[in-house]
């Protein structure tokens, strides 16, 4: 379908960023999105350029998605090109136009060894991470990151490849996937080219590797990974790789190849645990600037998202696009509902307020009828409020039903309590993790806590 000759290039750039908010959500939209600006149209290809640092990576994560909204505005014909300050990097049905891009080309600047949280999961594999990316070649070499989807393996190895960058005065780093070098070899056979291929690869200090469990049954594309693995290892070149298993688990891989990645440091990293979770999406509230509205939001998203950390910020990325698209605030009923429709089976039905003050009174080292009692001492004072705080945040009961099942209290006691415990919290970060155990505690069955 041919576009009106007398489209405003800035009115069709508006109505398909109406499109992208809704498709993407506010918080990445904001974050990758906004900053692009209007060239112009030219026949059915709108012109966009770009900051030259996320270039790349936004035409690579959101070139098909740009396409498609730029089509639902303008027509099945219309076409969305990215250009920067330097070569363009244009996308046409979905693909990037250069064949082997340039060696930092497809790092993420937002994935930094900063912007990672460190937790017990994942403290080995953050650590070889940075040791590998202070010294090259010297630390671990290769370094075999092993983790199920969403843990943070990409994280880590772009985080290593921004690092050298920043800091290995002119050390060249290149980042790809097995996908990606598999469709460049191809694409090098078929051209032959396949000279500046091994150049590409083979002429870098530091090469990132990720997804090498696609490798399984690629006898030419493993032939090349293993010459261009050895021409780097024998030359101190530092190699990184990421997978989804164990070396020993690459079944399907060549043992030599398996024998190579288990020569080096394997490192695996766990799921996180509440307080990470916690920890991940207190880090990425700030960074995007979430309005949240109470505090509680972020405990109870990561209360119920326990998968992996791309599940845990999409969790939040949803309660975001929700509050933009509805105007409500980012509070516990409006998280509560969208945690509920995507994640229907894992509701629960709420904890009684005993369960609460029995698993409190436990925590402190307390009976039941201490934690209920007048007492005024810090040691029974603070472990109360706390109860109260958790029976007003996980149960449906109203104020008066929660002060009566605490020694006949009235309603402005309860919210004097819940009052002094969020100011605790904001004062002292540590509560966090006290008041994460505590959750995870009320929320395990009864046989679990040995009742």
């Amino acid at each position: 379908m041919a576009l009106p000759d007398n489209l405003e290039p800035a009115a069709a750039w508006g109505a398909i960023c109406a499109q992208l908010r809704r498709t993407l959500g506010e918080s990445t939209y904001q974050m990758w999105i906004a900053p692009l600006e209007v060239i112009g149209l030219e026949g059915e290809e709108l012109l966009l350029s770009a900051p030259p640092t996320t270039r790349a990576w936004v035409a690579s994560r959101f070139g098909r998605t740009l396409e498609s909204c730029a089509q639902s505005v303008l027509g099945a014909g219309a076409r969305v090109a990215i250009q920067g300050t330097g070569r363009p990097t244009t996308r046409r049905g979905g693909e990037a136009a250069e064949p082997i891009q340039s060696p930092d080309a497809t790092l993420n600047p937002r994935y930094s060894f900063e912007q990672f949280i460190i937790g017990e999961g994942n403290r080995l594999a953050h650590a070889a991470a940075l040791a590998v990316a202070e010294l090259p070649g010297q630390a671990y070499n290769p370094l075999f990151l092993h983790a199920p989807p969403g843990l943070g393996k990409t994280h880590l190895l772009h985080a290593i490849g921004n690092y050298v960058l920043a800091f290995g005065g002119g050390t060249r780093v290149r980042y790809t996937t097995v996908e990606s070098f598999t469709n460049q070899f191809i694409s090098a056979l078929s051209s032959r080219s396949l000279e500046a291929f091994k150049r590409a690869y083979r002429d870098v200090d530091v090469l990132l590797i990720d997804d090498v469990q696609f490798l399984a049954s690629k006898a030419r594309t493993e032939e090349e990974f293993f010459h261009t693995f050895n021409a780097l290892y024998e030359a101190g070149r530092q190699l990184v790789l990421t997978c989804d298993r164990l070396p020993s688990a690459l079944v399907s891989v060549e043992e030599r190849l398996r024998e190579r990645f288990e020569a080096g440091l394997v490192a695996d990293i766990q799921p996180p645990d509440f307080s990470t979770r916690v920890a991940i999406l207190r880090k990425r509230a700030q960074l995007d600037r979430v309005p949240l509205a109470e505090p509680q939001v972020l405990e109870a998203i990561a209360e119920r998202v326990t998968d992996n950390v791309r599940s845990l910020e999409g969790a939040l990325i949803r309660v975001v696009a929700y509050h933009s698209l509805t105007g409500r605030p980012v509070d516990l009923e409006l998280t509560r509902t969208v945690l509920d429709a995507m994640y229907p089976g894992r509701s629960r039905r709420p904890p009684s307020i005993d369960q609460i003050q029995s698993t409190v009174a436990a925590h402190y080292k307390l009976a039941v009828e201490e934690l209920l009692s007048s007492g005024r001492a810090a040691r029974i004072a603070w472990p109360r409020q706390v109860a109260i705080f958790l029976a007003r945040e996980l149960t449906d009961s109203p104020l008066q039903t929660i002060g009566q099942a605490f020694g006949g209290r009235n309603h402005a006691t309860v919210l004097h309590a819940c009052k002094r415990v969020s100011d605790r919290l904001a004062a002292e970060p540590q509560l966090h993790s006290e008041l994460g155990r505590l959750r995870e505690a009320i929320s395990q069955p009864r046989a679990d806590r040995g009742c």
